[in-house]
């Protein structure tokens, strides 16, 4: 497991937090929550992709 790919999920938690609490803050608590759902998805593509990686390196390892 690389620390990139942590650093990657924590950068994308930390910019959906700071929108968050601006857009809270403005008045827009509609956009905030999409904002939130948005980073969400963000983050499962990017673990999804790590998961279908480590699937195709244990079909590999095996000689499935």
């Amino acid at each position: 497991m690389d620390v990139d790919l942590i650093f990657k999920i924590a950068a994308v938690g930390i910019l959906v937090a700071v929108l968050n609490i601006l857009l809270t803050r403005s008045g827009r608590e509609d956009q905030a929550l999409m904002t939130s759902i948005a980073g969400l998805v963000v983050v499962l593509v990017i673990v999804v992709q790590e998961i279908s990686d480590l699937f195709d390196l244990i079909r590999d390892l095996f000689g499935f």
